[in-house]
């Protein structure tokens, strides 16, 4: 990473980190809750929607927020692209956060979390299981993420022996860091597979893994647009546009390859009446794709993406159409029949909120503790 990397310094206790600690505080109660009392004390799962929003946000859509560390990788380590280094280390530190929590919310979604132990017992091992695969990937990825975030904590405390001893296999852990999501990104689409005629054909498909990893993929640079464009409004970095426009260039070419297989897909399988219906499920299709090319529209144009403030829209339409692509295909388009109903009891909506809340005040003082920015400029989140 850059030498030129700095902390930030600043104030830690903000009105924001207090207002996020507070917020982390409620979610906590529930979270013991749930612990001591059993997961339906708190939730509003049932037979026929046994993964809520934990798994529907929290995994399915959260990891996709936290890839920008993955996309990053593949820009800068595979496709040699130096030019966006600057970028790569902000962006690991999301993706670190984002997929911890994933984990998180794994955990409390088993509902005999005691026993998760089985899933690292060779001998209690399902090969031919795919969330078998997401699982061990996923718990994986959690591992080398903070390993490849370790070279921050190296300068913070200067442990240039250990730094050398790193930087040895420091190669083998961004390979890791690149196919560990290739893996499960797309096997999270693949899981749904299994929903058949449960989930509505606006969704089910067979290129339902290829689509979940190419939302990964634009949602990842998606983030990492987001998240410089906020970081250096608010710590005041500098204009980065020049830099956030090449790889808004990129994530409309990922975008606008998704939304041909999307459609052709649609239109292919007879399905385009069913999206122009007017029903709840054929409008959520479109609102999902229009937010889609919302962004891709303003990405498309060169002077659209050099303008910040559009390119911050672009971005957070990519973000909404993505997440609502997701959520759309795990809770919104699957239906178990015979009755079976699914809205988040206000304890599953704190966790979350928690969630969240715990993931924006690590990373402000993470970014004032460790060099993460490498430009150093006074300032504090207000």
């Amino acid at each position: 990473m850059s030498e030129e990397a700095k902390p930030l310094g600043g104030r830690i206790f903000t009105p924001t980190f207090l207002v996020c600690l507070i917020i982390v505080g409620i979610a906590g109660y529930f979270a013991i809750k749930r612990f001591v009392f059993g997961i339906g004390s708190i939730s509003n799962m049932n037979d026929g929607f046994p993964w809520g929003i934990w798994i529907a946000y929290d995994v399915v859509v959260g990891t996709a927020f936290a890839c920008g560390g993955y996309v990053m990788a593949l820009l800068v380590y595979i496709l040699n692209k130096g030019q966006f280094h600057p970028l790569v280390r902000p962006a690991l530190l999301a993706s670190m956060f984002g997929y911890t929590l994933a984990g998180v919310s794994v955990f409390l979604d088993i509902g005999r979390y005691l026993n998760v132990y089985n899933l690292y017992l060779p001998w209690q091992m399902n090969f031919h299981s795919v969330m078998f695969e997401v699982a061990m990937c996923i718990g994986t990825y959690i591992f080398v993420l903070w390993l490849e975030f370790t070279p921050a904590f190296v300068e913070k405390w200067k442990l240039k022996n250990f730094g050398k001893r790193l930087n040895r296999v420091i190669f083998a852990l961004i390979a890791l860091g690149v196919l560990l999501p290739t893996m499960h990104q797309s096997s999270l689409g693949t899981m749904m597979l299994m929903a058949g005629y449960k989930l509505s054909p606006l969704w089910h498909t067979s290129t339902l893994p290829l689509l979940f990893l190419l939302t990964a993929l634009f949602m990842g640079f998606a983030m990492v647009v987001f998240e410089a464009t906020i970081s250096s409004r608010v710590y005041a970095l500098g204009d980065e546009t020049n830099m956030l426009s090449k790889v808004a260039r990129i994530m409309s070419w990922v975008l606008g390859f998704y939304l041909i297989i999307r459609f052709q897909n649609i239109f292919m399988r007879g399905e385009m009446a069913n999206a122009f219906s007017g029903t709840f499920l054929g409008n959520m299709f479109l609102v999902e794709n229009l937010m889609l090319l919302i962004g891709l529209f303003i990405l498309a144009y060169p002077n659209y993406r050099s303008n910040p403030r559009l390119l911050f829209v672009a971005a957070v339409a990519v973000l909404i159409g993505g997440s609502l692509f997701r959520f759309n295909t795990y809770i919104i388009g699957f239906d178990p029949g015979t009755g079976w109903k699914y809205f988040p009891s206000i304890g599953e909506q704190m966790i979350t909120y928690g969630l969240i809340a715990f993931e924006i005040a690590a990373y402000t003082l993470f970014v004032k503790v460790f060099p993460v920015f490498s430009v150093h400029k006074s300032a504090e989140l207000n």
